[in-house]
């Protein structure tokens, strides 16, 4: 049996979007081949898409924007169910309508984006209705919201990916700030903004998996916890915003570039949104 690293967990998880134990029972159903663990999560993504649906909508568009006073900002992820569609552009001008009315309107979730009217229409109809249209599955899957004193929206190029996030304060240097923190948060795809942030489910895993590899090397069980707790510190500083290495100077990380701006900056929430995450 091939020896599974939480490294190869990680790994697969940030190819496929499955949950860590998932990641880590593929692993260990494939012996450790990434091919075949692929497709054995494929194979349960099949079964649970069909429980949701007839179809899967994995295609679509990501979009993200901010009010004209920067004090609110939104991403919203439409799907669809082939790429032919989602670059179609009636399909993208349809997705931007809904963005622009979300602008206008400030919604603070999805039940409330889907309540909107346009022509007296909801959102939620007029999705069904695009449904009808392209004779493809659609729906409004994600949309997160985030306010503050400046906030920043950051749209890859191809609109599958896109981030949100707020600051505690404003200001120009402020505003590089955010934009260049925001395209951080796009590039790294980190789990929380900091290590208190992170969900304890996550934790636990990550612990789980620590212990796990430890063992397998052939640790010592009495220390195979202070191993994992240690993995756990890699992991936050791999994978929350502000303790991540910052991508244009690893010689700090985020936090440190935030502060050196202002030493009282510091950013307050953040929202990513990926097609096929």
């Amino acid at each position: 049996m091939a020896n599974i690293s939480a490294s190869d967990v990680n790994k697969l998880r940030q190819m496929t979007g499955a949950g860590m134990m998932d990641c880590k029972q593929a692993l260990v159903e494939s012996d450790g081949d990434f091919e075949k663990a692929i497709d054995n999560l494929r194979k349960k993504g099949q079964k649970l898409a069909l429980k949701r649906a007839d179809r899967a909508a994995s295609e679509g568009i990501v979009l993200a924007k901010t009010t004209a006073d920067k004090t609110y900002a939104a991403v919203m992820m439409l799907n669809c169910e082939t790429d032919f569609v989602g670059k179609n552009q009636d399909f993208i001008n349809f997705a931007n309508q809904i963005m622009d009315l979300a602008i206008e309107k400030k919604p603070r979730n999805l039940d409330e984006l889907k309540a909107l009217t346009m022509n007296g229409v909801t959102v939620a109809d007029l999705v069904t209705e695009m449904t009808g249209k392209t004779g493809e599955k659609m729906e409004l899957a994600s949309f997160e919201v985030v306010e503050g004193p400046l906030v920043s929206a950051y749209n890859h190029f191809g609109n599958r990916l896109a981030t949100v996030l707020s600051m505690n304060k404003a200001g120009e240097i402020v505003e590089e700030v955010a934009k260049n923190v925001a395209m951080q948060a796009a590039a790294m795809s980190p789990v929380a903004l900091d290590k208190d942030n992170v969900p304890q489910d996550v934790i636990d895993r990550e612990i789980e998996v620590g212990k796990d590899q430890a063992r397998a090397e052939g640790k010592p069980e009495e220390m195979l916890e202070k191993i994992a707790m240690g993995k756990l510190t890699k992991f936050f500083k791999e994978n929350t915003l502000m303790n991540q290495e910052y991508i244009n100077d690893n010689k700090m990380d985020v936090r440190a570039y935030v502060t050196k701006a202002d030493k009282d900056l510091t950013v307050t929430a953040f929202a990513r949104l990926q097609l096929g995450a």
